[in-house]
């Protein structure tokens, strides 16, 4: 930890009509972007009184009771005067209690006269003077960051668990609304530079970090059969590509999908960071582990809940919550039709965007899709043991719920077949795992920003080279099958990432011809 040399600029008390106005800096958040705000306090003759201005929320109205109780248990007289704190700019929207500490200390250090410089300040009060914690403190800090807007912030002490793992800052913990005005006073020459590091293996690929976990409580050694699948599995874990998987009920779908989660690519500290955001926008508290999330919303969820949104403000939805992770669908067709061609849009664009009256906001959404579904509405279309009861208008109707233009952003289609007495897990996930590792390796080795079921077309341009044999079997198929070029981009990205796994720099006629093997049948 390294003193940081900035201090608190003081400036000389105004003498003309004993008037102070004194600032100090927070910030609200506006969706998943912090929006600096400017707190300002002015002590008037009046009608002794004490209020806030500037569209603040209830909380932040609330956060009144806070600070007077707060400031009267550490010995605090309020002077008979009339106390107005203003949040700038007015025309913004601000919320929650983290500003409870900014507007304590405006008020109690009233008689003196200070410029607060670059200090940011967050923290909810006690009543009795203590300095908490908020979830919206680590979103506030790491998109202000993000910006370059903070190098110094003071913050609750409880924070520092987790707001350290966020670098570059300097940081003033403080326990109570004594400390905070004892540092304020020292010109915040007590900030601290922390770092916090990760319990994970790490490799660095162009001086870039990255870290992942080899644990697997679900392993891929479970799932009987269904070999086919299993390779699906692995290409789509290694490029991060959308992933659908049709069968009979209780052929392993659902097995695969979870078991997926725990042989994705290593992360970033950025995109744990990123990760950590969005969780604890939703509320919860994160415990930064290199783990991609697993986010599987039941077929009744409403739309609000998947995408995010509310009849005020614009919350987080599980889209968002799979950022940098899985989000899987069961069932498919059985989720809304407004769902699934809503969907389009996040799996295109990598952000999910919310309007509503009072706010309009995105979210970063860069998931990998996966999803299973029956092959028709008993399930039993390709059962050889039982027999299906729907009739073709039926099993028409089941599979029209899904669009030919929501299928086209699904790179790879597997048809599983019903599970035999005699079929054995033929391999573990530890296996698979140090397959996507290497797979990662190669892509990052070759300067790519992003996995290979995530490139633009510019870059498959670059990244995704046919060699002579290949290039002519996909003109062909172009021909035959009358191919999009949206998927003629994804057979591309998929041949890629088989290519990776195989340790091959130009992509082949053998990896041509399996990623065409997982082309949708129409």
């Amino acid at each position: 930890m390294n003193e940081s040399s900035q201090t608190t600029q003081r400036v000389p008390e105004e003498t003309a009509n004993n008037q102070r106005i004194n600032t100090l800096s927070c910030a609200t958040l506006e969706g998943a972007v912090a929006r600096p705000v400017r707190v300002e306090a002015s002590f008037t003759k009046g009608l002794p009184g004490f209020s806030i201005v500037g569209l603040a929320g209830n909380d932040i109205q609330e956060a009144k009771e806070r600070v007077k109780a707060a400031l009267i248990t550490n010995d605090f007289v309020f002077p008979p005067l009339k106390i107005t704190v203003s949040l700038a700019p007015s025309e913004l929207r601000k919320s929650g209690s983290h500003l409870d500490l900014a507007i304590a200390l405006l008020i109690a250090l009233n008689k003196e006269s200070f410029d607060g410089g670059d200090l940011y300040v967050f923290g909810e009060l006690g009543l009795d003077g203590t300095v908490r914690g908020s979830s919206q403190i680590f979103p506030l800090l790491l998109s202000l960051k993000e910006q370059g807007k903070v190098q110094r912030a003071m913050v609750p002490a409880e924070a520092m668990a987790y707001l350290s793992h966020i670098p570059g800052i300097d940081y003033l913990p403080v326990s109570t609304l004594d400390e905070a005005i004892s540092a304020i006073g020292e010109g915040g020459t007590k900030a601290l530079s922390v770092s916090s590091d990760y319990a994970a293996e790490r490799l660095e690929i162009a001086e870039t970090r990255y870290l992942f976990r080899r644990e697997y409580p679900e392993d891929f050694r479970e799932v009987k059969g269904q070999e086919v699948a299993k390779r699906a599995a692995l290409i789509a874990a290694a490029g991060m590509h959308n992933y659908l998987m049709e069968g009979s009920p209780g052929c392993g779908k659902s097995m695969i999908a979870k078991r997926l989660a725990h042989i994705l690519p290593p992360m970033e500290e950025r995109e744990i960071l990123s990760v950590a955001k969005h969780r604890f926008l939703d509320g919860q508290t994160p415990d930064f582990a290199p783990k991609r999330p697993f986010r599987s919303p039941h077929h009744t969820a409403t739309s609000a809940s998947i995408f995010g949104g509310g009849s005020q403000s614009a919350r987080i939805g599980e889209v968002a919550l799979a950022h940098e992770g899985i989000l899987f669908f069961d069932e498919l067709p059985h989720f809304s039709k407004q769902v699934l061609e809503a969907l389009r849009e996040p799996m295109q664009d990598r952000r999910v965007h919310i309007a509503r009256v009072h706010s309009k906001v995105s979210y970063e959404a860069d998931f990998m899709f996966v999803a299973a579904m029956n092959p028709c509405p008993c399930g039993n279309l390709l059962a050889e043991s039982r027999v299906c009861r729907c009739s073709e208008a039926e099993i028409k109707r089941y599979r029209n719920r899904l669009s030919d233009p929501f299928l086209d952003r699904i790179d790879l289609f597997v048809t599983m077949q019903e599970v035999s007495g005699e079929d054995r897990g033929s391999v573990d996930s530890a296996s698979m795992h140090r397959q996507v590792i290497d797979a990662f390796v190669r892509q990052k080795a070759r300067g790519q920003e992003r996995l290979n079921g995530k490139l633009t077309e510019a870059e498959v341009d670059r990244f995704c080279t046919l060699d002579t044999d290949a290039d002519a079997i996909l003109a062909r198929a172009v021909q035959r099958f009358a191919l999009s070029h949206r998927s003629i981009v994804s057979i591309k990205k998929v041949a890629r990432t088989i290519a990776d796994l195989e340790g091959s720099e130009i992509i082949g006629k053998k990896h041509l011809l399996e990623a065409l093997s997982y082309r949708r049948r129409k």
